[in-house]
């Protein structure tokens, strides 16, 4: 028996529709494709999650009784299973447990996780922690066969997005702050060694850690995008999400502080994660400023700006 038409959130319609024929076909698929794996993996599928944007997800339980969540990733997103062969790799160490896949459709049932870490509101230096504590519990050796985009490859993907999206936008940084990250790219691609490099998760934010119900206060990641880097790419994330307020004449300080804490807390190269942090700060930045997401903006490019306008760069 099929299931009714199961309401699919906007964003992940959104998503959907931009990729046209095939991200209709995979909506007219679902009720059909979940029918299926709640017959094969025994499970009964509940309402989907609201805030989702790139795959389906909604709560599960088991035969057995135990809570889960599925996830099938909008057809065409995710070609090389990059989410699911990482957290196959990852063994729930770190980030939320795989507890059967199906590779072809690129479905996923999932260890059922709390609340975000940015729901606990948490200060600065707790919250550093928390994240700092998951990722140095998640790093691990590349896998061999477990074929990812490098640190060098994503710091040079950064630079040309970062040049292209600032002529495309208008110009809404300085020429200043885009020379220092191009700068800083080019250190990355530098500094890139594959012998040391670990399985990074790639975007690390508080939104992407979820409170471990077997250890509360303890944090799993969700949502990998998957990169052998070195750390510092994971740590820099937290280098533009502002989400305290910065008063104008406190960028610099504001920036030092956090990028020392973050070296203390992760184990990494403050040069390193400074040079990471522009670029994060300035590709998402110029990102919202294409989508017309103003508001989402300021903040992340008057932060390298003030970094540039200073000349405290790299920091002391």
């Amino acid at each position: 028996m099929v299931n009714p038409a199961p309401e699919i959130p906007s964003n992940v319609r959104l998503k959907a529709e931009l990729l046209g024929k095939p991200g209709r076909a995979w909506m007219e698929g679902l009720p059909e494709q979940l029918a299926e794996l709640e017959h094969r993996w025994g499970i009964k599928v509940g309402s989907a999650a609201p805030k989702a944007s790139e795959a389906f997800v909604a709560e599960a339980v088991t035969a057995a009784g135990e809570p889960a969540m599925l996830k099938i990733v909008i057809a065409g997103l995710d070609p090389g299973r990059r989410e699911l062969r990482v957290l196959r790799a990852a063994e729930g160490r770190g980030y939320a447990g795989l507890i059967c896949a199906d590779e072809a459709a690129n479905a996923m049932l999932l260890e059922r996780l709390g609340p975000q870490l940015a729901s606990f509101a948490l200060p600065e230096r707790p919250r550093l922690a928390a994240i700092c504590a998951s990722l140095r519990t998640a790093w691990r050796p590349v896998p061999r066969d477990l074929p990812l985009p490098t640190g060098a490859e994503i710091a040079r993907t950064f630079a040309e997005r970062i040049e292209a999206l600032w002529l495309e936008t208008g110009r809404p940084c300085s020429e200043r702050a885009v020379e220092l990250a191009l700068e800083a790219a080019q250190r990355r691609i530098a500094a890139f060694d594959p012998a040391a490099a670990v399985l990074a998760h790639g975007d690390a934010h508080q939104w992407n850690l979820l409170e471990s119900p077997s250890a509360p206060a303890a944090f799993k990641l969700v949502d990998p995008d998957g990169v052998a880097a070195e750390r510092e790419l994971d740590l820099a994330v937290s280098m533009r999400e502002w989400v305290e307020p910065v008063f104008e004449g406190e960028e610099v300080a504001s920036g030092h502080r956090r990028c020392s804490i973050l070296a203390a807390l992760g184990g990494g190269d403050p040069l390193a994660i400074w040079d990471w942090g522009i670029l994060h700060c300035l590709e998402s930045g110029l990102g919202w400023v294409r989508l017309g997401l103003f508001d989402k903006a300021p903040l992340q490019l008057a932060m390298p700006d003030a970094w540039a306008a200073s000349g405290a760069w790299p920091p002391a």
